[in-house]
């Protein structure tokens, strides 16, 4: 009785092949391919907000409730009665800072919830960076963040504010707030990737934001406070950036504050982003 050998199935050792789909999350992905992607993404998040207006009331309403209480509730009592004018030059370059901050807090909201619905999940079954899900999250963000700033010059015009240098500082002190602002957003970023719902990241967030903005310089000076909250202002970075975008508009000592400006955020988007993007990539 004769016996037939069957041929074996040769075992592929060479890796894939360019025909070869490589699984989500596999191989290198190129620059112009994580920009397309990047691109595609925050056109995905831009078409949320027009399916959604309400999600831009934080961004719109914000700026003028916030200036309106500043500037005629508590105007009088920091820079003195019948001083509004001076306060509003003092507190719309200052608030910012502030803008920045809040629209920061929404995006780790965000992300929270987005993992919640399962859309995430999604996103990491592609052949996609996972980086470019996060960048396209900060690039919509800036774009409401400079929505946001924008309405709060136009309210701070409205009500008495004046460039005493040049509209080349003025667009100088909204370029280095939108930088710091993409820079802290990677650490609300990682809080919506570390805490379990949108609430807690929502409570640990005013944890950070309160102390941070109050303890500044962008309400009033710090030489009305204590010694010890006055040294706190100093290394705020906050107050930075609040003294930068105040002396571009105004006139005054620039290059340290905006230097530290730059510094704080380069360290913030240095340290965060890769941790952020590594707890994307393993979060469950």
């Amino acid at each position: 009785m004769s016996t037939t050998t069957l041929p074996q199935k040769p075992v592929d050792t060479a890796g894939p092949t360019p025909g070869k789909r490589v699984p989500a999350g596999e191989g290198r992905i190129g620059l112009r391919a994580n920009l397309r992607h990047i691109g595609a993404l925050a056109r995905r998040n831009a078409m949320q907000i027009k399916q959604d207006p309400e999600s831009m009331f934080d961004a719109v309403l914000m700026p003028i409730i916030f200036i309106l209480l500043f500037v005629y509730v508590f105007g009088g009592a920091i820079a003195g009665r019948g001083n509004n004018d001076a306060y509003v030059n003092y507190v719309t370059p200052g608030m910012m800072a502030m803008m920045g901050m809040n629209i920061a807090m929404a995006v780790g909201v965000g992300i929270n919830d987005d993992f919640k619905k399962g859309v995430m999940d999604r996103f990491r079954t592609m052949p996609i960076a996972r980086s470019s899900v996060l960048i396209a999250k900060i690039v919509v963000e800036v774009g409401r963040m400079l929505i946001a700033t924008a309405i709060l010059l136009g309210m701070g015009f409205l009500l008495g504010m004046e460039i005493h240098t040049s509209v080349l500082h003025l667009f100088a002190a909204i370029g280095l707030s939108m930088v710091f602002g993409a820079s802290l957003m990677w650490i609300f970023i990682l809080l919506g990737l570390t805490m379990k719902t949108a609430q807690a990241v929502q409570g640990m967030a005013m944890l950070v934001l309160m102390p941070l903005q109050f303890g500044s310089s962008i309400f009033a000076p710090p030489t009305s406070m204590p010694g010890w909250l006055e040294a706190f202002t100093d290394y705020n970075p906050l107050s930075n950036l609040a003294d930068a975008a105040r002396n571009l508009i105004n006139g005054g000592p620039v290059a340290h504050s905006v230097w530290m400006t730059l510094g704080w955020s380069l360290a913030i988007t240095v340290i965060t982003a890769p941790i952020a993007v590594a707890k994307f990539r393993k979060k469950t």
